[in-house]
């Protein structure tokens, strides 16, 4: 337990790169209703949905990291009298996070070894029902998650997040509170480095 606590400290250092991606868009919609933005549908007109938001950033500090998160989503209702709507999910936004290990917060022993993190994001998104509602413009999202270190390098995460769009078109704005899995890799930044050069 020692050892994977001092492994999950080491992997938040500053200079250290984190990749990885979260399963659903991570942005508000309106259509879907899969767990996880996942949904997939076995019977005939039955709907389905899927998303990715893939991430990418690197520490500035210790426990501070500044990146980047793409959304990417489609939804599709089941349908109705033959009839079913389909939406489309898109944006780019800039990312932080901040780390707090278990014992900071008097948890240590009580939770497996690990991180918390709070993680906010903001930028430009879209979500668009092709002949229904349609938002683009401002997205942000903020919440707390917590990162279970499987090794010294991949880590399993939840995180709970309230997530606001707000801009132009038939709805000025939308809201959800969701629930989102991911998996990250962190990559110290000499280890980065050796394999670009080993590619060269």
């Amino acid at each position: 337990m020692l050892g994977v606590i001092g492994t999950s400290n080491a992997q938040i250092e500053e200079g250290n790169i984190m990749l990885g991606t979260d399963i659903g868009s991570g942005i508000t919609n309106t259509n879907g209703s899969g767990l996880l933005g996942l949904e997939f549908g076995l019977n005939d007109g039955a709907g389905w949905n899927v998303g990715i938001s893939p991430k990418v950033g690197y520490f500035l500090t210790d426990n501070f990291l500044l990146g980047a998160v793409v959304n990417l989503g489609y939804f599709k209702s089941a349908e109705v009298e033959g009839i079913s709507s389909e939406e489309f999910i898109y944006g780019v936004q800039a990312l932080s996070r901040f780390y707090v290990s278990p014992g900071d917060v008097d948890l240590e022993g009580d939770v497996p070894a690990g991180q918390f993190f709070l993680e906010t994001q903001a930028g430009i998104a879209g979500s668009n029902v092709v002949n229904g509602e349609t938002t683009n413009g401002f997205a942000f999202g903020f919440g707390p998650g917590y990162s279970l270190f499987l090794n010294e390098s991949v880590a399993l995460e939840a995180s709970v997040k309230y997530n606001g769009l707000v801009g132009a078109g038939s709805t000025d704005y939308q809201n959800s509170l969701g629930l989102n899995l991911g998996i990250q890799i962190f990559i110290p930044t000499s280890d980065a480095e050796n394999t670009i050069e080993n590619f060269d």
